[in-house]
């Protein structure tokens, strides 16, 4: 602190202050003390953290009193902080101001020099305020000394003169020697100038450390920072930040402004800078009528800062609903919703300016404009802002409430298509799903309204269309007027009324699938036929399966399209003529109506040119009208996937075969179905058609020598292999069914049938292999033994040791399962015969064979456990008979001393039965080279 010398100038008259106040302070011990608590009251109650907010009103203050934007700046000096501004300098009331606790020299202006002075005590203990007509000093030492009292003291009462000057530029400058460093401070006052040259508008400028703002504007308030240049729109008490382009951008948490801040939340969109009554801390609201009356001013002012906005951007102008952060900011969001709602601000479609309880809100882009004369009051907004505005009683209206605006309303047609397009916008920018639709309504062509598109057809304007349908009595069907058609309506069920679309609607093929009983009753169906296959026509032959039920003129009446057949059709060659018996299954399509129409166009409505093909992409059940469809649909043991095969086979005469199967050859969609895997037609075909009388698994391909002796060549029929092996003709031995099986038996037990010993051992592989029950087959009266013999007697080799001791012609020999070869042919296994080993062997460990030691090495074989007994000549008896055999077992492995029983015997024991034959080669020579020959 500068020294006051004795004499030192006293403009301010601060001796007089002095001494006033020590004199008080003598005759009233009490006085001290209560300045004392009520300076530290200030210090750190209301005025803890308002440094540079009163500093900054003060400046504000000195500006408006001198009539012109003031200038401040900020710095640090010396371990002092200083606060220099312009306007109007210090004067005697200032100084009595700042000494006195209770009083203020504020006139018109924001606190000048009152007791927020006090918030500089929060920094030093020894501020100075110095101007260009004086200057003043206060300190806490210089009062403990002259008043005489120690300990915490007012700083505040006691003002002493100095000889100190502002910097040039400046007309009054505090300067404050800090406790602590300073630079925290200089940060805060730059985190809070942009709030206080805001709420100050006799600031312009602000200097701290070196780095400049600036405001500037008055309705747009530029406030340029060194971070950039922020807007604020103000309008009133009201400020609202802004972008370049005047968009608002609402604020969220906030505090009321009274012109500084104050401690009463906000939770407003924009900010309100408001004279209302203070509490003496200027932190609290004064309640009562006065602060409801400012409230009330700012709330009508607030319509004035909305209207300022653009249009689009008003909606977020609307305070967010929520918990209030405080009484004043609960009172005053009541008060806007209430002026929102009730006074005009929100902007019409039509262009007029309607309050909050009269807008009607519709988030669609297109239809406000379009129902501006339908809906009262509707605006365009989106969705979220459509919930801002809700507050402020605004309704958002659903695509419901569109439906129900629109009912019963008369337009002309086009207007109808441009709602159709602005909502078809909305459906592809899932605003709406088509379900939110239902009950739109479709303007038709004969003048009505249909409510809904589902059922109506666009005719796309097609007048030809139009006049071939007028005379055609088709219940429902409902043309959409041209000039309202959208593709919206298809979306929401409505056809094209094009050859296609027409082909697949519904009413149409309800009248289709009537058309028969419709004639039989007496209406005329040429009209419907004519329509029904000019549409195919248009098409280009391209029909839905159903219109097969057309009804159409045949030799011996009306009948389905698809039970008749073309006059010039080749099926009249090879199905049976009885199919076309009065009620019988098929019919001939009237010569005369069918030279009217081209055969595809007829084909494709259903009638027969050749055999059709059935196919069904997704099968349920066997319910396709084709023969035999149940047993074949029961073969496997999973529904088939799909159905594809050629209907009316069964029709076929018996000996047409041939002409049959090359009509089906000679169409690509016959011939699939033919070949479709384990389809029904080829399925059928194999047990139903005949070639040369027989069916076709009865015969073999010319090329399938191997089955020459069982299967006879099928008689040349020019038919192609292909398609021979596809209706079943042999190629092998494959049997799928019980009358397969018992095929083949009879064909094995023929005597005058030669097969080869191959033949037949492969012949009872395929008995074995199949997928038949035992049951479901008779056994035969002869069977065909090994050696290709037709025998009646038989065994059926199970074990090999039999082989030796029993003919070929006693033996039967499957090479898998032979069990289930002999319960099928009703024999028995040759281990079931009674037999028993009549010489007498000697064991012998496997080990004390040295040749068949040195065998299995060569062979990699290792020697099992245990022995055989070697007999000089192994005879065994079977049912009575001896035979001299190579080897046998019974419970007990036997061998004769031979190089053939000893290496059946161990490959036997070995588990190596394969090996038997290589075994016994190197038992008669055990060189090398054995193995090699």
């Amino acid at each position: 602190m500068s020294e006051v010398a004795e004499g030192l100038s006293d403009p301010f008259g601060t001796a007089r202050l002095r001494a006033a106040v020590l004199a008080a302070w003598r005759d009233s011990p009490t006085r001290f003390t209560e300045d004392t608590n009520s300076e530290r009251d200030l210090r750190v109650g209301a005025y803890r953290d308002r440094l540079f907010v009163e500093l900054a009103q003060n400046a504000a203050d000195a500006a408006q009193v001198a009539g012109e934007p003031g200038r401040i700046r900020v710095s640090l000096a010396d371990g002092e902080l200083r606060f220099a501004n312009t306007g109007a300098p210090l004067n005697s009331a200032g100084v009595e101001s700042l000494a006195s606790l209770r009083a203020s020299a504020k006139q018109g202006t924001v606190g000048r020099f009152g007791v927020g002075f006090a918030a500089v005590l929060t920094v030093t203990d020894e501020p100075r305020v110095v101007s260009e007509t004086g200057g003043v000093a206060f300190s806490a030492q210089r009062t403990r000394e002259e008043s005489g009292r120690d300990g915490d003291v007012p700083v505040l009462r006691l003002p002493f003169p100095i000889a100190e000057t502002p910097d040039a530029g400046f007309a009054t400058e505090v300067r404050l020697p800090l406790k602590e460093s300073g630079q925290d401070l200089l940060d805060r006052f730059a985190a809070e100038i942009e709030d206080l040259l805001l709420a100050l508008p006799w600031l312009a400028e602000a200097e701290v450390a070196g780095r400049k703002w600036t405001r500037s504007g008055e309705k747009i308030v530029e406030i340029a920072s060194p971070n950039g240049t922020r807007r604020w729109l103000k309008h009133g008490s009201w400020a609202v930040p802004v972008d370049a382009d005047g968009v608002p951008e609402a604020l969220g948490d906030d505090v009321l402004h009274a012109p500084t801040p104050t401690d009463e939340g906000l939770s407003l969109p924009a900010r309100l800078i408001a004279d209302v009554p203070l509490e003496p801390s200027r932190r609290r609201v004064l309640p009562g009528a006065e602060l409801r009356g400012a409230l009330e001013k700012a709330a009508d002012e607030y319509l004035g800062l909305v209207l300022a906005v653009p249009a689009e951007y008003r909606p977020g102008l609307v305070p967010v609903a929520g918990f209030p952060q405080s009484t004043v900011d609960a009172e005053l969001k009541d008060l806007l919703y209430q002026a929102l709602a009730e006074q005009p601000w929100l902007s019409a479609v039509d262009g007029e300016l309607v309050s909050g309880r009269q807008a009607r809100v519709l988030d669609l882009d297109g239809l406000p404009e379009l129902l501006a004369d339908v809906i009262p009051g509707l605006v365009w907004a989106t969705t979220e802002a459509a919930r801002l505005l809700k507050p402020a009683s605004v309704r958002l209206l659903t695509i419901q409430d569109v439906l129900e605006a629109l009912d019963g309303i008369q337009r002309e047609p086009e207007w109808w298509r441009k709602l159709y397009a602005a909502l078809a916008m909305a459906v592809e920018s899932h605003a709406l799903v088509p379900a939110q639709l239902e009950g739109l309504p479709v303007p038709l062509s004969d003048g009505r309204t249909l409510p809904g598109a589902n059922g109506a057809l666009l005719v796309d304007g097609s007048s030809e269309l139009r006049e071939l349908l007028s005379d055609v009595d088709v219940p429902g069907l409902r043309l959409v007027h041209p000039g309202a058609a959208h593709e919206l309506l298809e979306l929401l069920g409505a056809k094209h009324a094009d050859a296609r679309q027409l082909l697949e609607a519904d009413q149409l093929r309800y009248a289709v699938e009537h058309s028969v009983a419709d004639v039989r009753s007496g209406l005329d169906g040429m009209n419907l036929a004519g329509a029904v296959l000019r549409l195919v026509t248009d098409c280009g032959d391209q029909a839905p399966e159903w219109l097969g039920n057309l009804a159409l003129p045949a030799e011996d009446g009306w009948r389905r399209a698809a039970e008749l057949v073309l006059p010039t059709s080749p099926l009249l060659d090879v199905i049976d003529p009885e199919v076309f018996e009065p009620d019988g299954a098929l019919s001939v399509l009237d010569e005369e109506f069918a030279e009217d129409w081209p055969v595809g166009t007829l084909v494709a409505a259903g009638v027969l040119d050749s055999f059709a093909v059935v196919r069904d992409e997704e099968p349920h059940e066997p319910d396709h009208d084709l023969p035999d469809e149940d047993h074949w649909w029961d073969s496997f043991e999973k529904p088939p996937a799909t159905v594809v095969s050629i209907r009316d086979l069964d029709l076929v005469a018996d000996d047409a075969w041939p002409e049959a199967l090359r009509l089906i050859a000679a169409r690509p969609e016959t011939w699939q179905a033919l070949h479709s895997p384990d389809g029904h037609a080829g399925w059928w075909l194999a047990r139903y058609a005949l070639l040369a009388g027989e069916p076709p698994g009865s015969w073999r391909l010319a090329s399938a020598t191997g089955l020459a002796g069982l299967y006879d060549a099928v008689p040349d029929l020019d038919l192609s292999d292909d398609l021979l092996r596809a209706v079943g003709v042999r190629i092998g031995l494959e049997l799928e069914t019980a009358d397969d099986v018992a095929d083949l038996l009879d064909r094995l037990g023929d005597p005058d049938r030669s097969p080869t010993p191959g033949l037949v051992a492969r012949a009872h592989a395929a008995l074995v292999a199949a997928p038949v029950e035992v049951s479901d087959v008779d056994a035969p009266a002869r069977v065909r033994a090994a050696d290709g013999s037709v025998v009646e007697e038989a065994v059926v080799l199970d074990v090999p040791w039999f082989a030796a001791a029993l003919p070929p012609a006693k033996l039967l020999v499957a090479p898998v399962e032979p069990e289930r070869l002999a319960e099928l042919l009703d024999l028995p296994v040759a281990s079931s015969l009674a037999a028993d080993v009549e010489t007498t062997g000697e064991y012998v460990a496997w080990a004390d064979l040295p040749a068949l030691a040195l065998a299995a090495d060569q062979l990699g074989i290792a020697l099992p456990d245990g022995g055989l007994l070697l007999h000089d000549t192994l005879t065994v008896s079977v049912d009575g008979e001896s035979h001299d055999v190579p080897w046998w077992s019974d419970d007990r492995l036997h061998a004769a001393d031979t190089s053939e029983g000893l290496a059946r015997a161990f490959a036997w024991a070995s588990g190596h039965w394969g090996e038997r034959y290589r075994i016994t080669a190197l038992l008669d020579d055990p060189a090398p080279r054995t193995l090699l020959n």
